[in-house]
């Protein structure tokens, strides 16, 4: 590898925790971010650099527009989607985010947040994510959707009123989202369904994502009553339920037989739970990185 190269490789690797970050954001997906980023440093390695003025920006655009590619692609192959789809959520011992997860989670990006982007289109998707969230001018975001700044800036407003009318950030206290998820477990194990509604914001939300495993097994639920319904439901897998960090909130991972059967991320407002967004798929609970809940 000559000098030029070897500059390349390391100017590349200290844009790469800022690049998977953009990739998640946009993806949702873990696999699919790192897939985004080895793709931007194929790009860069077959590509005249002495015409790039400002590598971090370029980098930040390549790896924007093969996001873009994956999520238009994405949308096309699902012919029938799932009606429940969970992003990949970034499990971290309650103790604290180690500072790999930490990266992908500035800017607040909690998994009921994701699970709103995954309604958006991919331009709208895109052109919120890189302006509000990486501060990417408007101008600079146009060229990769396709559209006029004015229509690019549409874009991102329409999909800022989306994540604005529901609720995606949760109390800023963790100790008292602990509380909260604490007497949730508590009312579950003791199958106390009196106690879980009155945990359960009126209008709460559960998302249940199993994957392929089980046909017609992905679901959402709505309201106290029926959330507490279902929470009963799985009330013997409460017992195994471990309280953890879910992209930076107190959430829940349960762990029968030593092996992860679901992921719940929660949001709490206002003392009560507002969204429960569980991953329950097996296929993506094995590739999931759990290696933090061992300290």
């Amino acid at each position: 590898m000559d000098d030029n190269n070897i500059w390349l490789a390391e100017q590349f690797d200290a844009n790469r925790t800022h690049l998977r970050s953009v990739a998640y954001k946009m993806l949702g997906s873990l696999s699919e971010a790192d897939d985004a980023v080895q793709e931007a440093w194929i790009r860069l390695s077959r590509s005249d650099t002495a015409e790039i003025e400002n590598l971090a920006g370029w980098l930040t655009t390549v790896t924007a527009r093969v996001c873009l590619n994956m999520l238009r692609s994405r949308q096309s192959r699902r012919e029938d989607p799932l009606s429940i789809h969970v992003p990949d959520p970034i499990v971290s011992n309650e103790n604290g985010v180690d500072p790999e997860h930490q990266a992908l989670l500035a800017d607040s990006v909690g998994l009921a947040l994701l699970v709103v982007l995954e309604t958006l289109t991919p331009a709208e998707r895109l052109s919120f994510v890189l302006h509000d969230m990486f501060a990417v001018p408007f101008d600079d975001i146009a060229p990769i959707v396709g559209r006029s700044p004015a229509a690019a800036r549409q874009l991102a407003s329409r999909a800022r009123r989306r994540v604005q009318g529901s609720p995606t950030v949760p109390d800023p206290d963790l100790s008292r989202q602990r509380e909260v998820v604490d007497a949730f477990l508590a009312a579950a194990r003791a199958g106390d369904f009196e106690a879980l509604v009155a945990v359960l914001d009126p209008d709460v939300v559960l998302r249940a994502d199993r994957g392929l495993a089980v046909a017609g097994a992905s679901r959402e639920v709505r309201g106290a009553a029926a959330v507490a319904e279902q929470a009963l439901t799985f009330a013997r897998f409460a017992k195994f339920g471990r309280v953890v960090l879910v992209n930076g909130a107190v959430g829940v991972v349960t762990i029968p037989d030593g092996k992860p059967f679901a992921v719940m991320g929660v949001t709490v407002a206002d003392g009560r739970i507002v969204e429960l967004d569980v991953l329950a798929d097996p296929d993506r609970l094995r590739h999931l990185d759990l290696a933090a809940l061992d300290d």
